[in-house]
């Protein structure tokens, strides 16, 4: 059970952020998440965009609207994770090419082979927590902390798009090629973002991902 007593931020801290966006500051990603589905679900008037963190939630106005702000403090009054699991059903499978250059050192951080890696990692939905850095890139979350490790002591000054890697508790899938310091096990060649597509953004907060592997 979720302790709110024991977190210094139980309680939301509200932050202007501009004329149009109200950043909210919460104890932990678990409460991130129940208030981004309790807000979500509320359809409230004036709310353009909920944009999700690691411990923020960013509120975006309609323009020319004003936000809610007493109807949006009152819904997040006493917000509880441990009651309000992510609602969001879909679940996407990702085919991966398990063949990353550093499943050598997740290895070694970790104490599996790999075999093991792979299995940790195609053995339970992760659930998307947040959007990240590049358009189309998701911090995705797991409950077994199996495959937690550092970033690179040296990041990549070009990691090839479609890299699936390992960061602190996260995984995640670079969208396009850019610099990194994940560390890297396998490739995929499902696209992140097109923006051709409604919405552009093939994994969104709320949503699971299962990893399977490719065949040989």
């Amino acid at each position: 059970m979720y302790d709110r007593s024991a977190d210094t931020r139980a309680t939301p801290r509200f932050l202007g952020m501009g004329p149009d966006g109200l950043l909210i500051e919460l104890a932990s990603l678990a409460t991130v998440h129940a208030a981004y589905e309790e807000l979500r679900e509320a359809r409230l008037p004036g709310v353009a965009d909920l944009v999700p963190a690691a411990t923020t939630l960013l509120v975006r106005a309609v323009p020319g609207m004003p936000l809610p702000r007493a109807r949006i403090s009152a819904l997040l009054d006493g917000l509880s994770p441990a009651a309000s699991g992510p609602r969001e059903t879909t679940t996407i499978t990702i085919t991966v090419r398990y063949d990353g250059p550093d499943l050598p050192d997740v290895a070694q951080h970790t104490g599996l082979d790999r075999d093991e890696i792979i299995a940790a990692h195609t053995g339970q939905p992760w659930l998307v927590a947040f959007g990240g850095f590049a358009p189309g890139f998701a911090y995705l979350t797991h409950e077994d902390n199996t495959l937690t490790v550092p970033r690179r002591a040296s990041p990549r000054t070009r990691v090839p798009a479609g890299s699936v890697g390992l960061a602190g508790q996260f995984s995640g899938i670079y969208p396009r090629s850019s610099p990194g310091g994940w560390h890297l096990i396998g490739t995929t060649d499902a696209v992140l973002w097109d923006a051709d597509r409604d919405p552009p953004a093939l994994l969104r907060p709320g949503m699971r991902v299962r990893f399977e592997e490719a065949a040989p």
